[in-house]
Order: structure tokens, then C-alpha cells, then sequence
């Protein structure tokens, strides 16, 4: 993992572009710009990010707007590229690499969940059964795979 500072350099970054996205940079990105560290200049301090909170009082959707901007525009691209952009948020990332499975599986379930509702009004059963139609769930699995060949043939 990451060391600290890294971790909030990278977030500082990914903050930071999923700002100028809001403000007017072009909404038209192609799926290698989105795929390739799409979080780089958001700021994110890791450090002050509670995960057990969030098991005991839930999370308030407003604090991931900018990953689902960069969700929407990916999902523009196509749902593989969505998938890929939201394996990548930097919080998810710790939460998969320092969490238990199932609490972990519902925070992730939870976030496509709010994205749903926020970004194409659906209800909540209505986002659950896109989460389980088999396109998302291919699409998923794709872009889990793509990134886990990525990041081992970058450790190399």
C-alpha cells in the first residue's frame, strides 16, 4: 500500500481534476483517459477516513460526488469503463485492501447503490437489479480483471 503522503498526494490530485471536470473542463474523455488513474488529481485525506464510522451511520452520498461524475462520464464510454473508474477511487481501494469482505461488499454495494439513485433517479430496488443484470455483473468482472493484469504488470 501506499504510504500516507503518497496516498494524499493522490488524492489532492484526483479532488482537484474532479473539480475542473465539474467546472467546465471537457465532459468528453476517452475510455484510456478515464481508465488511467481517473482519480489523480482529487484530493482525498485517507488519513481522517473512518470506515468503522461509516458502518455505524452510514455515509452521506454529497461526500462522493466526485466519483460519480467521473462514474457518469465513463459510463457515457461505456459500463466496463464505469466499473473500471469506480474500482479506482481511492477510498474503495483502502476500504478492499484494509476491510473485512462483507462489510467492504456492502460499502461498495451500497456506493453503485446512491450512484443509481443520484445520477438516474432510480429507486433502490431499480439500482439493485442493475447491479445484478448480467451486463453490469460481466462488466464488473471485466474491468476487476483489466486492472488486476494492469497493476501486476506495472509492479514488474
Amino acid at each position: 500500500m501506499s504510504s500516507p503522503k503518497k496516498q494524499q498526494k493522490n488524492a489532492q490530485r484526483a479532488k482537484t481534476k474532479a473539480k475542473q471536470n465539474r467546472v467546465g473542463k471537457p465532459a468528453k474523455a476517452s475510455a484510456g483517459t478515464l481508465i488511467d488513474n481517473p482519480f489523480d488529481d482529487v484530493k482525498i485525506d485517507l488519513s481522517t477516513f473512518n470506515f468503522q464510522d461509516i458502518l455505524d451511520n452510514g455515509f452521506d452520498p454529497a461526500d462522493y460526488d466526485d466519483l460519480f461524475q467521473a462514474m457518469k462520464a465513463a459510463e457515457a464510454i461505456n459500463l466496463q469503463t464505469m466499473c473500471a473508474v469506480f474500482l479506482q477511487y481511492p477510498v474503495l481501494e483502502l476500504v478492499i485492501s484494509e476491510e473485512e469482505e462483507e462489510p467492504a461488499t456492502d460499502f461498495l454495494m451500497g456506493l453503485l447503490i446512491e450512484y443509481r439513485i443520484a445520477v438516474h433517479g432510480d429507486d433502490e430496488d431499480s439500482a439493485m437489479a442493475w447491479i445484478e443484470a448480467p451486463a453490469f455483473q460481466k462488466a464488473y468482472v471485466e474491468a476487476s480483471r483489466m486492472l488486476t493484469e494492469r497493476n501486476a504488470r506495472s509492479a514488474h
